[in-house]
């Protein structure tokens, strides 16, 4: 695993959920991290301030990722912060609720995709000109295990939209290869302790799902955090377009 010290790091999401424990667990490998958010300012706030008690760099940056302008104005203003960029994380997604297929209207779908999908190509594609500056970078994006095996009913354009960003992971990989730029993702399964979870999932839906997982338990934040982490660190390391599966065995490809 490479030395992750002092590497420039943007995180996008990262003011609760996975994104805060990815934070924290790059803060803890002494990176120097601009943490965006949308609307967990509270969260975002603390781990500057538990960064700045470290004798870290971290700073705060609100915006909405689905804004074109929104994103340009975001990510220089990380990059100006940080003094360039090594890493990027792509975590935001969500759900935003459950619909089966009679119940999904134009709007609802252009927004699951705008949030998963559209936010992730306007912030990579501002990023890429400050990674490829670079000898070697890296990035990592948050998949799911629904993106492999369709999720639940009513997450169908959800679980799309997270299958497709599977193909984006293998797509940049070979595009951005040439330019030093790794590129891998990875595809949680249940992990509880999350907003997501927490707004999108019941106890007995869960129950449930705990009960078919081979290691006879839900995921926390940190267990995503960890293999973040080590594929953040593979900016010197051989591994591209590979996606790593998160979920107590219930898939493996």
């Amino acid at each position: 695993m490479g030395k992750l010290s002092g590497k420039r790091v943007i995180v996008t999401g990262g003011g609760q959920g996975l994104g805060l424990a990815i934070v924290q667990s790059l803060l803890a490998e002494q990176c120097s991290v601009a943490i965006h958010y949308h609307t967990s300012r509270e969260g975002a706030d603390g781990v500057v301030a538990e960064a700045a008690g470290r004798g870290l760099k971290a700073q705060a940056f609100q915006a909405d990722l689905t804004d074109e302008n929104a994103v340009k104005s975001f990510v220089q203003s990380a990059a100006d912060f940080l003094g360039g960029v090594d890493i990027l994380i792509n975590n935001v997604g969500d759900l935003i609720g459950r619909r089966r297929i009679e119940e999904i209207e134009v709007g609802f779908w252009e927004t699951v995709m705008n949030v998963n999908l559209t936010s992730m190509m306007l912030v990579t594609r501002e990023c890429v000109p400050h990674l490829t500056a670079n000898a070697q970078s890296s990035i990592v994006n948050l998949a799911s295990l629904a993106g492999r095996k369709g999720g639940h009913a009513g997450s169908l354009a959800y679980s799309t939209a997270k299958g497709a960003t599977l193909t984006w992971t293998r797509s940049l990989a070979s595009e951005l290869a040439d330019r030093g730029v790794r590129v891998n993702a990875v595809a949680p399964g249940l992990i509880l302790g999350t907003r997501f979870h927490n707004t999108h999932t019941t106890k007995e839906s869960a129950d449930n799902t705990v009960a078919g997982i081979p290691l006879g338990r839900a995921g926390d934040p940190d267990d995503v955090a960890r293999p973040v982490v080590f594929l953040a660190s593979e900016y010197d390391g051989f591994i591209t377009g590979a996606t790593l599966d998160i979920n107590g065995g219930v898939y493996s490809a």
